[in-house]
């Protein structure tokens, strides 16, 4: 089985200038099971709902056309998102799904202290978008999958401290708003660590899979908050636990799903439980015709494709379970 992840970099209509990289790209991954990011919705005529029109075009005539297919939903709405939408598709059928969204990490409450006027009420600092976890069956059982899409490094609105779309009045502004970015990037981040330990206790041998845009390195505080490993923990006992990151398997010299001002980084994951770890055969990571996202975005130029790589991961799920616990019905 190979399992894919993709930022498709803000995927709207028109999107017929960017069929001719998008539709190769993703035939290229032979994805059994794929997880996109940043998936637009439009409007429909004569229906209130967003609906993923662009997408429906991208995919249409290519083997995703006719897979299950699931995606996050807009806040208070049945539809989808207006920008940003997490979307998975399987061949396989796709039996259960939820999006997360502050289900255990309450938003948290700050005044805004550079704000200009000063705020009166304090403000919650909520996540952008949820992660979208789905239960996948296989003929080897249950995979449980989760698409996430971290916060980015870019400095929150702060009121009355923007002065533009990328321009701040103050340092104090920039610096207030690329705080809260980090505060959100990293609660998001315990709150997936929190599904996984509420899947892991339900299931000691669960197959877990988490992919998507971390918009972190390996290293960083978000990722370290969501692996768990024992060197962490300072409990070995709870080393069964952690999960992996699948893409250190990558050679350090083709390791980078980002290039940020000619900088490359590894900021697209896949982590795995060690009962999905027994099945892992190999990752790959599609960057070969990746452009500077900063360079792009000084040029005012959009990528056809997309600024991020695409990852690949193959796995052997007829391997046989080991350590399940699941509990049996009465």
């Amino acid at each position: 089985m190979r399992i894919a992840t993709f930022n498709v970099e803000s995927l709207d209509m028109p999107v017929e200038a960017r069929l001719p990289v998008l539709r190769p790209a993703l035939e290229r991954l032979e994805a059994d099971i794929l997880c996109l990011q940043e998936v637009n919705g439009q409007r429909v005529p004569g229906q209130k709902e967003r609906a993923l029109t662009a997408l429906d075009v991208v995919l249409s005539g290519t083997r995703y056309e006719s897979y299950d297919r699931v995606s996050t939903q807009g806040h208070g709405r049945n539809g989808a998102a207006d920008v940003h939408n997490l979307v998975t598709l399987s061949r396989h059928p796709i039996v259960g799904h939820a999006q997360v969204l502050h289900d255990w990490v309450p938003p948290v409450v700050l005044h805004a202290v550079t704000a200009d006027p000063v705020a009166a009420q304090p403000m919650p600092i909520r996540f952008e978008r949820p992660l979208l976890h789905t239960e996948i069956a296989t003929e080897a059982g249950s995979l449980h999958v989760v698409n996430v899409h971290l916060r980015a490094p870019i400095a929150s609105p702060i009121p009355g401290q923007k002065a533009g779309p990328f321009a701040w009045k103050s340092v104090k502004g920039w610096a207030e708003g690329y705080y809260h970015s980090g505060l959100k990037r990293i609660a998001q981040a315990f709150e997936l660590r929190l599904l996984v330990d509420k899947l892991l206790d339900a299931d000691a041998g669960a197959r877990i899979l988490l992919t998507g845009d971390f918009n972190a390195e390996a290293n960083e505080t978000p990722m370290r908050l969501i692996a768990g490993v024992a060197e962490d923990t300072g409990n070995a006992a709870l080393a069964g636990r952690s999960m992996v990151v699948l893409d250190r398997g990558i050679d350090a010299s083709r390791r980078f799903s980002v290039v940020h001002h000619g900088r490359p980084q590894m900021l697209d994951h896949m982590l795995a439980s060690h009962a999905l770890l027994g099945c892992y055969r190999g990752v790959e990571v599609h960057n070969e015709a990746l452009g500077d996202e900063a360079a792009g975005w000084a040029s005012q130029v959009s990528a056809a494709g997309s600024y991020h790589a695409a990852v690949v991961a193959t796995f052997d799920l007829k391997a046989r379970p080991i350590g399940s616990t699941r509990a049996q019905e009465p």
